[in-house]
């Protein structure tokens, strides 16, 4: 798993407004096309582009998640996925995948094992979802910027947050189509 970028920099996307993070825009393939600004491509432009989600567990089958902090734009106060986030422009996968790890829990020390991607379409905007997790004891420090708090929950007690918008429901729905795979890794 891992994007394609051309030899050159590849153009702003038609209509792209905007100067602020610069998003690589990318074919299903990885292939990448173009470049955006990070808000345009969540303004409904609909323009697919990576972003990179770690799932963390430990061998006693729990799984970590990460509380979002109250300024962030969507789902405040959820709790998600262990990290996730954007692909800026340049990044490979998995410097992608390291920085956003370093940034909300000061983790560095973990080897990702790819799980899937898949497309995930929102409303307004298209992610092309890069799925890895972690297994093992770590020592996690969430950033208290981003991420407000972290800890471990067991399977049933994920399952029985389902539905009670105490979950972001990408975690939700990412949780559902791949616990099977997550657990498999134990």
């Amino acid at each position: 798993m891992d994007l394609i970028y051309p030899d050159d920099v590849a153009p702003l996307a038609p209509g792209a407004r905007g100067h602020n993070e610069m998003l690589p825009v990318v074919e299903p393939s990885g292939r990448v096309i173009a470049r955006a600004p990070r808000a345009w491509c969540h303004s409904g432009s609909m323009l697919l582009h990576p972003v990179v989600h770690l799932h963390i567990i430990d061998r006693f089958s729990r799984i970590y998640l990460q509380r979002r902090s109250a300024v962030k734009h969507r789902y405040p106060l959820h709790w998600d996925t262990a990290v996730a986030g954007h692909v800026s422009y340049g990044e490979s996968l998995l410097e992608s995948l390291y920085r956003e790890a370093s940034e909300e829990l000061g983790f560095a020390d973990f080897y990702p094992i790819p799980i899937t991607s898949f497309v995930r379409e929102a409303p307004d905007q298209k992610e092309m979802v890069y799925v890895w997790a972690a297994v093992g004891s770590f020592n996690l420090k969430p950033d208290g910027y981003e991420v407000v708090e972290g800890r471990w929950w067991d399977i049933p007690e994920i399952e029985a947050a389902y539905g009670s918008d105490i979950l972001t429901p990408t975690f939700e729905s990412e949780f559902k189509n791949l616990k099977d795979s997550l657990l498999a890794l134990l």
